[in-house]
């Protein structure tokens, strides 16, 4: 049985990050980037505009940051889930991310391995938050 496609939103101000991510995604059938933003302003817009499945966030995003278009975006679209992927592995900024409603957390320094396990994970209806 074929997976239903996941429509995916990917967030992030570094360019080459953005390509990482679209790169490992790209790897699975069932998994489609239908969007990408570079700020948290753009990270709404294209959340409203597209309506994707999942949204992949950095925290530390120009004009606002991740965790404040996390709240925005809960509010528009609860049922599109949000895995942060961020540089910041400080328990609380973690806390506040779940907190907001994200259904996972993957540390940049993890995103080789962790990033494909986070989005199966959270699809299938789990949370997900890496070990680092």
């Amino acid at each position: 049985m074929q997976p239903t496609l996941v429509r995916i939103l990917v967030v992030d101000d570094f360019g080459p990050i953005r390509q990482f991510v679209c790169a490992a995604l790209g790897k699975r059938q069932h998994l489609q980037v239908v969007g990408e933003a570079s700020d948290g302003l753009e990270a709404i817009q294209k959340a409203v505009e597209l309506k994707p499945d999942l949204i992949l966030l950095d925290i530390g995003l120009p004009t606002l940051n991740g965790l404040e278009a996390a709240r925005q975006i809960r509010k528009l679209l609860p049922e599109s889930k949000i895995i942060f992927l961020s540089q910041e592995s400080s328990a609380d900024v973690v806390q506040e991310a779940l907190k907001i409603g994200a259904r996972g957390y993957v540390v940049k320094a993890g995103a080789a391995t962790g990033l494909l396990t986070a989005v199966e994970a959270v699809i299938s209806g789990k949370q997900y938050v890496s070990s680092e």
